[in-house]
């Protein structure tokens, strides 16, 4: 006992002390009949008890607290179980006063042949040294690793939970360095981190990597690290401590989410359906899964029709007809895939039925089983690719959005060593309900476009016919795919007397609702064309019809809605006359024409603007200007010269230029301007007419001045019908006398002179009666007593069509015959 009470009085030798030293502690030894047999002068400055006034004495003299015989007994067995104890009691000082302490037994060891415990204890608010049984409790049990590598980053101590982490046991790790034990854990980054600790002397908080274990090789996990030196009371670093924690569920929470918003920006970036399924498996490999297939239903891909299923379609067919939409692997070429793209498909996962895609759940197949009687009998083929490719776990996501079903998602694992689960399902489900609503979005669009499309070009001339006055070519580009069809137009009226209208426009907006208005509009010109309009009172009436168009009501909300978008629209109207070669054109908020004499040389002919269609309340103006044989002029819309690299006057000069140095025929020279000016797809829709003109000779028109005499119809009758003859139109000798007889005899009788007869042999042969009048003529039809009232009506059975115009002058009453 005495050796024993020397060895706790030697002195504590001096310097730094050691963080894993616990020297300082008060100790006591206790025998097992409770006997105190060796004391510490810490224990004698913690309670004020010399050792001589203690050892020998129990060890229950110095206890502050009722004794508590079956804790004693239970600490007793406990430490003689080789565990130890640790907790806190109350002893009392020398001076009577009780002080808390934190106690630590130590496992029981003998001295010579007595059964003893090694007792350390200090005061409670005072900071522990870093003891073994403090590591054995608190941090040995603790649910974050932690681990202690001294200066060479090799491990000194870790705790179980770091050991369960890894993998790897604690006597294997001791001693050795983490890149020798854990490759897969970016060992070197992490010593890395760790080196920089040491050099520093600065933390490193919640570093987040992700890496495979030996405890669970097969799937990756996600740690965060923190990293703080080991210092000393001197300042001196002895080691760095870590500690981790396996973060994965979070991890994979926040990785959901981020390839959620991801996929919002790389899933329908256009409006193309192919497209877009195509982007969804693009997106989804590798990150997700190796293979991805994506189905459609066979509607969905289609312009015609309702374009999908409805859930409440009614039964629906035990295999559906899809068509593989897209496709995408880890492998190159996909040599997975059974279907190429474009190819019909029934897959459905065994043993599913169209049902899975009305209203089924998302199928998740954590093993694939290629021996599978289900895999084996009902896809055979695809069985072989499972064993072939090692194809072993898929989740299959019926596409749906707004009440439609759509098509099939399928992803598959296959490098991936890692099985899908449930947490996998709702992140393929979340994926593919944000690309349904992108395809969906898509169909929507092509079917309506499609059909706008061809609206629009059942509403455009098939055929322009210009006569012998004009040679013609035209050009129609839609709009690009995401903005819509727009509603411009163009048209080539034939007029009497050999003339021609040209017309272009341009309807405010996109869509159906444009391309019917457009028709509406090409329609109201065509029939105010009809009535002989001069240019400016056309875009008078025009602009009328627009306004109400504007304004009008319904109480159907589609057409509602369709009527109030409609804000307006610009036109220009020309009317060409090959006699005279003069061009009459006005224009409604419409660039004006480009003319290219015969020379090359470039104008734009301004008549006055004029208001858009649709404002109401504003007059047009027209001018007239003369163009000479072989000019060019070109009608366009603003698609054509305007654009966000450049504004309208510049797009007007390319034009003018483009058109001036070429001398390519007509319809070649029409489509290279367009592709010129717009290279690339633009916003808005493009139409080009391009007319080049004629004029007719003398030899071609003839007129008389007819004398207010009844008698001197048949001298201009004569006349008529010699030229007629002259002409080499001998079959219409007979029908152009009698047609003249008629209309040269009403103006004698009822009109104001003076008095013109003119004929006109263009595409058709034309007879022109012409006066200082403004009285309209009038079909009558005779009775049976009547005497006269049948030369109109005659005129009308015997020409092709007939016709009166108003002039400066008068009116001008004409009839056409067909030229056989």
């Amino acid at each position: 006992m005495d050796s024993a009470r020397d060895a706790f009085d030697a002195p504590t030798p001096a310097g730094p002390r050691d963080l894993l030293d616990a020297s300082t502690d008060a100790a006591a030894i206790v025998s097992a009949d409770g006997v105190v047999v060796g004391w510490t002068r810490g224990a004698e400055a913690l309670l004020g008890r010399p050792a001589a006034e203690v050892v020998g004495r129990s060890a229950a003299e110095l206890v502050a607290m009722d004794r508590d015989p079956a804790r004693v007994a239970g600490v007793a067995a406990r430490c003689r179980a080789g565990m130890g104890w640790s907790g806190v009691i109350s002893v009392r000082h020398r001076d009577g006063r009780p002080v808390d302490v934190d106690l630590r037994v130590s496992a029981s060891f003998r001295i010579g042949d007595d059964e003893c415990f090694l007792l350390s204890a200090r005061g409670q608010g005072e900071q522990w040294a870093l003891g073994q049984s403090v590591l054995d409790g608190f941090l040995t049990r603790s649910p974050v690793g932690m681990a202690v590598m001294d200066l060479q980053l090799r491990y000194v101590w870790l705790n179980d939970t770091l050991e369960r982490f890894g993998g790897v046991p604690r006597e294997q790790r001791l001693g050795h360095r983490l890149s020798d034990l854990l490759p897969g854990l970016q060992a070197v980054a992490i010593e890395g981190l760790m080196g920089k600790v040491l050099e520093t002397g600065v933390p490193i908080i919640d570093y987040e990597y992700l890496g495979w274990s030996w405890a669970d090789p097969h799937r990756r996990h996600a740690y965060s690290t923190s990293f703080f030196p080991l210092v000393t009371d001197d300042g001196s670093v002895t080691g760095v401590c870590y500690m981790v924690q396996d973060v994965t569920e979070r991890w994979n929470a926040r990785r959901l989410l981020s390839l959620v918003n991801e996929a919002g920006t790389r899933v329908g970036t256009t409006l193309d359906v192919m497209v877009t399924a195509q982007e969804l498996a693009d997106f989804a490999v590798p990150g997700f899964a190796d293979f991805v297939i994506v189905d459609l239903l066979e509607p969905v891909l289609s312009t015609e029709g309702h374009g999908a299923w409805l859930t409440d379609a009614g039964p629906a067919p035990v295999r559906p007809v899809m068509r593989r939409a897209g496709m995408c692997s880890v492998r190159e070429g996909c040599p997975e895939a059974v279907a190429r793209i474009g190819d019909r498909v029934d897959f459905l996962p065994p043993p599913h039925d169209a049902h899975l895609l009305i209203d089924g759940e998302p199928i998740l197949i954590p093993v694939l089983d290629p021996a599978d009687e289900l895999w084996t009998t009902e896809q055979p083929e695809r069985a072989v690719s499972i064993r072939e490719f090692g194809l072993h776990s898929l989740i299959s996501v019926p596409m749906r959005a707004r009440n439609t079903a759509l098509g099939l998602a399928t992803f598959v694992r296959s490098l991936n060593p890692v099985s899908f689960r449930s947490d996998d399902v709702l992140l393929a489900r979340e994926l593919v309900a944000r690309a349904a609503l992108c395809v969906d979005n898509a169909r929507r669009y092509t079917r309506e476009h499609t059909a706008a499309v061809t609206l629009q070009r059942s509403l455009l001339p098939h055929a322009l016919a210009g006569g012998t006055a004009l040679e013609l070519a035209s050009s129609y580009v839609p709009a690009d795919a995401t903005d819509g069809v727009g509603g411009d137009w163009f048209d080539v009226i034939p007029l009497s007397g050999a003339r021609v209208g040209l017309v272009v426009g341009d309807v405010v907006g996109h869509g159906i609702a444009a391309a019917a208005t457009m028709g509406r509009l090409r329609t109201a010109v065509q029939t105010l064309a009809d009535m002989e309009m001069p240019p400016d009172e056309l875009l008078a009436h025009l602009d009328d019809l627009v306004l109400r168009l504007s304004v009008e009501r319904t109480d159907d909300p589609a057409a509602h809605q369709s009527a109030t978008a409609f804000l307006g629209a610009t036109c220009l109207y020309a009317v060409y006359d090959p006699v005279t070669r003069r061009c009459a054109m006005a224009r409604a908020g419409h660039p004006p024409p480009v003319v290219v004499g015969p020379d090359g040389r470039v104008s734009f002919p301004e008549p006055p603007a004029g208001p858009p269609l649709g404002l109401g309340g504003m007059a047009f103006e027209s001018t007239e200007i003369e163009l000479a044989e072989n000019s060019l002029i070109g009608l366009y819309t603003d698609g054509l010269v305007e654009g966000a690299d450049r504004d309208i006057e510049e797009g007007m000069t390319r034009l003018g230029e483009v058109l001036a140095r070429s001398d390519a025929d007509l319809a070649t020279l029409c489509t290279s301007a367009v592709r010129q000016l717009v290279p690339v797809p633009q916003p808005d829709d493009i139409a080009l007419l391009l007319a080049r003109t004629h004029a007719l000779g003398a030899d071609h028109v003839v007129s008389w001045e007819v004398p207010v005499d009844p008698a001197a119809v048949a001298d201009v009758r004569a006349r008529a019908t010699r030229q007629v003859e002259a002409w080499g139109l001998g079959d219409l000798a007979m029908t152009s006398e009698l047609i003249v007889s008629e209309l040269v005899t009403n103006a004698v009788r009822y009109a104001t002179p003076p008095i013109r007869l003119r004929l006109i042999l263009d595409a058709r042969l034309t007879c022109e009666v012409s006066d200082a009048s403004s009285t309209a003529p009038r079909l009558r039809h005779a009775r049976i007593m009547d005497e006269g009232g049948r030369g109109l009506f005659l005129v009308a059975q015997l020409a092709h069509r007939w016709g009166s115009r108003y002039t400066a002058d008068g009116k001008i009453i004409w009839a056409e015959q067909e030229v056989p």
